[in-house]
C-alpha cells in the first residue's frame, strides 16, 4: 500500500531524509522511533505529500505521490492523519469539525456526515461532548476527536505523527485504546512515537532511524528480541528508552 524508495530531502543544505526505503503493506502497522531529529515524522509527512521531496519515489496505493500530476487533495482523503497538536478548528464544535471535511471533499450531505460523525465520537467515548469546543476538552480527549475525524473520511490508511506525545501521562492509554483497536481492526497504520508498550502489543514492524536513515527495519520481535543483531545506535537508543 506504502512505498518509499531511495527518499532523500533537504532544507536547504540539510539533508533530513537520506535515502530511506521501505513497504508497507494493506493491514500491517509500523511503528518509526527514533532520536528527536532523526527524520521520523518528515518520513510519514513524505507519503501524503505534505512535505515535498528532492530524490526517490513515493507511491500510495500505485498512485505516485511526488508526481506533479497527482491530485493530493484526492490522495489525502484516502490517508487519515494524526498530528501531535491536534490540529482541530478552536472555533467550531466538536460534530462540526468531524462534518467539514466529508461535506467539503467527499461531498457528503449534512445528514450522512452528522450520522458518520455520532457513530465515530460514540466509538472512541466521546458522543456526549459533540456539542462542545475543542477548548472545552481535555487533551486525551481533543486527540481522540483528531483520530474519529481523520476516520470520518473512511481512510485506507492512517499515519500517526506522535500523538500522545503533547499529553499528560494519565490521558495517553485513553487515546493508545483507540489505536490499539483500529490495529486490531486491520487499518493499515504508520506510527511514530515513543510508547514501546504500544509497539510490542500491535506492531507487525519497527523503523528506527537516526540522522535521516532508516537504521532497523525488521519485525517487532527482532527488534526487541534479538538485540545483538540491532546495531550499536539501536541498542543505545533502547538501552535509554525501555524500562530497567
Amino acid at each position: 500500500m506504502i512505498e518509499l524508495k531511495d527518499v532523500s530531502k533537504w532544507y536547504g543544505s540539510t539533508q533530513v531524509l537520506d535515502a530511506c526505503s521501505t513497504v508497507v503493506s494493506d493491514g500491517e502497522v509500523v511503528v518509526i522511533c527514533g532520536p528527536s531529529g532523526s527524520g521520523k515524522s518528515t518520513l510519514i509527512k513524505v507519503i501524503n505529500g505534505l512535505e515535498p521531496f528532492q530524490r526517490g519515489e513515493v507511491y500510495f496505493n500505485g498512485v505516485s505521490v511526488g508526481d506533479k500530476k497527482t491530485d493530493l487533495t484526492k490522495l489525502r482523503a484516502q490517508i487519515g492523519m494524526v498530528f501531535q497538536s491536534f490540529e482541530l478548528f478552536p472555533h467550531l464544535s466538536v460534530m462540526r469539525n468531524l462534518m467539514l471535511a466529508q461535506v467539503k471533499v467527499l461531498k457528503r450531505s449534512d445528514d450522512e456526515a452528522r450520522a458518520r460523525a455520532e457513530a465515530l465520537l460514540e466509538r472512541v467515548g466521546l458522543l456526549a461532548h459533540k456539542d462542545k469546543f475543542p477548548g472545552q476538552l481535555s487533551g486525551g480527549q481533543q486527540q481522540r476527536v483528531a483520530i474519529a475525524r481523520a476516520l470520518a473520511m473512511d481512510p485506507i490508511a492512517m499515519l500517526f505523527d506522535e500523538p500522545t506525545s503533547a499529553l499528560d501521562p494519565e490521558m495517553v492509554n485513553e487515546v493508545l485504546d483507540v489505536m490499539v483497536s483500529l490495529a486490531r481492526e486491520g487499518m493499515t497504520m504508520m506510527v511514530v512515537t515513543h510508547e514501546m508498550g504500544f509497539a510490542r502489543k500491535v506492531a507487525d514492524r519497527v523503523i528506527f532511524m537516526d540522522q535521516g536513515r532508516i537504521i532497523e527495519d525488521c519485525s517487532k520481535e527482532e527488534f526487541f528480541d534479538d538485540m545483538d543483531a540491532r546495531s550499536e545506535r539501536t541498542q543505545h537508543f533502547l538501552s535509554k528508552i525501555l524500562p530497567h
